[in-house]
């Protein structure tokens, strides 16, 4: 399926693999207790039966979508796991190319060789993933501290900064969010900036200095080098191919 559309789709799952493309805009897919963000130019795999919701929150956002059989999903890790993957070159322009093919396709069918070796390539191409999945919880407490980080999210948080607005100790704030989340403050912080950045980046005019402070960083440079870490580029070249 190749769209360009606005959409929430409830929560599913497949009997086939699922391999979407975002090549505009900014894409979400929900599954459990975290929220993936894809942003343009990577796609993701669903795992056949794993249950998710995917919303589409920005009018100019493509999906291109391959849905594809199971049967020899054991042959490799990489078909049994949620995953987001910067797109290459030879990716995109096979992904591209099936789009004369919206239809199913059979064995019998021309194409089916072509669509099959997307598929075989995948876990030789999808060696790094972009670890951009937002945990959730049903804690209350926890949920009132990440609503007042992302509410607030150019001021510079401190694990001692957010502890003494919530009347808690250093400790007890860091065991809550590893108990919750699953992940240290810090982590969840720069998460929070990174998604922040991809969706001022997507749907905003703001510069790249904007964008850094606005999501509380004091430098381009530390802004920068941070983006680097998650995404193994640099902010520019990224603002630059989704361009």
């Amino acid at each position: 399926m190749h769209e360009k559309s606005e959409k929430h789709i409830p929560v599913h799952r497949h009997k086939k693999g699922q391999l979407s493309y975002v090549e505009g805009g900014l894409a979400y897919l929900h599954i459990k207790a975290k929220t993936y963000v894809i942003p343009a130019r990577h796609y993701f795999w669903v795992p056949q039966g794993l249950e998710h919701v995917l919303t589409v929150g920005h009018s100019a956002t493509v999906l291109r979508s391959i849905f594809f059989y199971a049967h020899d999903d054991a042959k490799d890790p990489f078909y049994r796991q949620m995953g987001i993957y910067p797109i290459n070159d030879l990716l995109l322009h096979m992904i591209k190319y099936s789009e004369k093919w919206e239809r199913h396709v059979t064995p019998k069918d021309d194409g089916y060789s072509f669509l099959a070796g997307i598929k075989n390539i995948l876990p030789e191409i999808s060696k790094r993933g972009l670890p951009t999945a937002l945990p959730s919880t049903e804690n209350e407490r926890m949920q009132e501290i990440m609503q007042y980080i992302d509410h607030n999210i150019a001021e510079g948080h401190s694990l001692q900064s957010v502890s003494s607005r919530f009347g808690m100790s250093e400790r007890s704030l860091s065991r809550l969010f590893q108990s919750t989340l699953g992940i240290s403050f810090l982590q969840y912080l720069k998460l929070l900036r990174m998604v922040k950045a991809f969706e001022m980046m997507l749907q905003t005019g703001c510069s790249l200095s904007e964008i850094a402070y606005s999501i509380g960083y004091q430098s381009i440079s530390a802004f920068s080098n941070t983006f680097y870490q998650f995404t193994n580029f640099r902010p520019s070249d990224f603002k630059y191919q989704k361009d």
